[in-house]
């Protein structure tokens, strides 16, 4: 494969994209444990399918990234959590959380663009699901805060 796609430059960025998914998985379960309020129940429904999407795009990049001969890392990215857990925070939190998602697969379709339609398509699939995410999660923090 390395003499079609640049596999030491795609690799890692599969493996980072790795971990930030799976680190969505736990932030957004902890999430899901963690609301209160009368918002709840359509909340924490909200989170779990994050959660759900995020083992999903996780699983999708781990193929990806064996199917080119590397190796997955048996980690999480880093979890940043201010310990509040107001649905403002927790909603600005997993915006801010997407947003590094979102430029993870924009490294990988930057590091893709003319070796592979698959992985452009990928790529640009990932980044369409990671906008709307942002869009929807800004939508939810309406009620609390425009950001």
């Amino acid at each position: 494969m390395q003499s079609i796609i640049d596999t030491d430059a795609v690799n890692p960025i599969l493996n980072e994209i790795l971990k930030a998914e799976l680190a969505g998985v736990v932030r957004y379960t902890h999430y899901a444990l963690v609301i209160t309020g009368p918002n709840r129940l359509p909340l924490v429904d909200f989170m779990k399918a994050q959660a759900d999407e995020s083992l999903l795009h996780a699983q999708q990049a781990g193929e990806i990234l064996t199917g080119l001969g590397g190796h997955p890392e048996q980690g999480i990215a880093v979890i940043e959590e201010s310990h509040d857990h107001s649905i403002e925070t927790i909603l600005t939190e997993s915006i801010a959380h997407e947003r590094r998602a979102l430029d993870l697969y924009r490294q990988l379709l930057a590091a893709t663009e003319t070796q592979s339609i698959y992985l452009e398509e990928y790529a640009r699939g990932q980044i369409g699901a990671e906008e709307l995410h942002v869009i929807e999660m800004n939508k939810l923090l309406r009620d609390y805060a425009i950001t």
